[in-house]
């Protein structure tokens, strides 16, 4: 046998080991996520609604009518929740929306809540096809901005970022999730996520080689505790961990937005670092409004009635 073959051999055992063993690890549930919901009135949630998608799925979204003075024309605000998440853990925010006068959308993401199986995606592009069909199912006439809170936010610059940007209006990105490498990240997320390094890098090469059968094998895992796992996401899989975040070149999305575009931040946050946003796109050429709300913790920003606040402003900035 050649070195050659046997390089090749071991290549491809380290490989498989890697897939098949090279998973993420259980992690410690993270408290400053999971208890702030626990306090939260959802007794005017309104109802679930569904649209279908391309692929016959019915996805699940919310609808908050217009409490406040609206503005002319009614702007529509699409809300798209964080990692493990449902649009219910948006309800405090889209509330503040619809007293500012806003009509609001809280969607159900693919993988989450009731919108299909929990971690699971059919391929990489799914979640932005969806969210054209969700527009295309419920039309809107006025002005209609993309709202997106930590993973949701990094998706909704994915979306800023992509030849569909035009669909919206406005983005605006609450203490998005950008990269893993990104300055504004800290280590394992502030310790929400547990990544199966090894099996996401394996799958990795084999999607660019245009291998794809084990794009359904779990790559991360969330800080969760038992109360939340069973109505939450506890895990991604590679489809849907590469999903519901920018793509890798997070700097070619900050470049190619070209729609009105701004960030939200709390001060305290324990996941990211809220001081590093502004000057991280400056630096990309691509300078944008930063709010950083004092006294504000991650989950704050979307519960918080002065967060909220400052979020809905950013709106109409």
């Amino acid at each position: 046998m050649t070195l050659l073959a046997i390089l090749l051999i071991a290549a491809l055992a380290g490989l498989a080991a890697a897939i098949a063993w090279g998973g993420p690890r259980e992690i410690a549930p993270l408290a400053s996520v999971n208890s702030p919901f626990e306090g939260v009135d959802f007794s005017g949630l309104p109802p679930v609604q569904r649209y279908a998608a391309r692929d016959g799925t019915r996805l699940a979204w919310h609808a908050y009518a217009p409490t406040g003075s609206p503005a002319a024309p009614r702007q529509r605000v699409v809300l798209v929740h964080g990692s493990s998440s449902r649009a219910r853990s948006m309800h405090v925010l889209a509330q503040a929306l619809a007293a500012a006068g806003h009509e609001v959308a809280a969607l159900d993401m693919r993988g989450h809540g009731d919108s299909g199986a929990r971690g699971q995606a059919s391929y990489l592009g799914q979640m932005e096809d969806d969210l054209e069909d969700f527009l295309r199912a419920v039309p809107h006439a006025g002005p209609q901005t993309l709202m997106g809170f930590s993973a949701g936010g990094g998706f909704a610059l994915r979306f800023a970022g992509s030849a569909r940007q035009g669909l919206f209006e406005r983005y605006v990105l609450l203490a998005p999730f950008l990269h893993q490498n990104a300055p504004t990240a800290r280590p394992d997320v502030g310790g929400w996520a547990s990544v199966g390094l090894p099996r996401l890098v394996a799958l990795r090469l084999l999607n660019q080689l245009g291998i794809r059968w084990w794009n359904h094998l779990v790559v991360l895992r969330f800080a969760l505790d038992e109360a939340s796992r069973p109505h939450l996401t506890p895990s991604y899989s590679y489809t849907v961990a590469m999903n519901f975040r920018p793509r890798g070149n997070y700097l070619g999305d900050i470049r190619q937005a070209r729609r009105a575009l701004s960030i939200v931040a709390g001060q305290d946050d324990e996941v990211f670092h809220a001081d590093r946003y502004a000057p991280l796109f400056a630096q990309a050429g691509r300078p944008v409004p930063v709010a950083v709300v004092p006294g504000t913790s991650h989950i704050g920003l979307v519960l918080d009635q002065r967060a909220v606040r400052t979020v809905a402003q950013a709106c109409a900035a």
